[in-house]
């Protein structure tokens, strides 16, 4: 069954604490960007400066350029997940292996031009791909629900991988998404940018987990 995940994209630590006590009421599953200012555009903060409380299921999703810089220090936080993109350039594999060997989940984000043929290697040795179709360091991003045609390709790769989505989750588009074959849905603008969080977390909970009708 699909998740809502939502996600803290933040500059600042007051921001950090801000939108953590905002979600602790109801949020099971997180997921935390972190930036460089390099591979992304904004500097958000570091993984020196985050932390969650102990009930979260957290997947850090790391925008930055060089991976293996990052990767102990990730490491060591012991999350659930640790996302890195394929258009670093570096060879992720012996990260995703690292990653894996310290009994985490490793990941690999394809932004909207990566074709999943290209990282095939990265794939093959990841246990989530996230389909990243937002603005890098941002809120606010577009669903380009022509991008769920990567799902199909995705998983003739790698049958068995957990497919994540970022960027552009709406009430709108949750379902699609849903029933596109997406397991984790990362939620931005949609819960951080409500007056009333919680009621928007459960609204999209309702919408992926309701039954089609012919």
């Amino acid at each position: 069954m699909s998740v809502i995940a939502p996600t803290i994209t933040v500059e600042t630590a007051e921001e950090f604490k801000a939108a953590i006590e905002r979600l602790q009421p109801f949020a099971q599953r997180v997921h935390i960007d972190i930036s460089d200012g390099e591979f992304a555009p904004t500097f958000l903060l570091a993984e020196n400066q985050i932390y969650w409380p102990k009930e979260w299921i957290v997947d850090i999703h790391a925008m930055v350029a060089r991976p293996g810089e990052h990767l102990q220090a990730l490491i060591a936080l012991k999350p659930n997940l640790i996302v890195f993109h394929a258009e670093t350039g570096q060879n992720l594999t012996p990260i995703l292996n690292e990653i894996k060997k310290n009994g985490i989940k490793a990941g690999v984000a394809l932004q909207r031009p990566t074709v999943p043929t290209m990282v095939s290697a990265a794939i093959e040795n990841a246990d989530h791909v996230l389909v990243f179709s937002g603005d890098l360091g941002h809120y606010g991003g577009t669903a380009s629900l022509m991008q769920l045609e990567k799902v199909r390709l995705i998983k003739a790769i790698n049958p068995s991988v957990e497919i994540g989505w970022d960027g552009g989750v709406s009430v709108d588009n949750a379902y699609t998404l849903t029933q596109g074959g997406v397991d984790v849905l990362n939620t931005g603008s949609a819960i951080a940018g409500s007056d009333d969080p919680a009621t928007a977390y459960a609204t999209l909970v309702k919408e992926i987990s309701k039954h089609g009708v012919i």
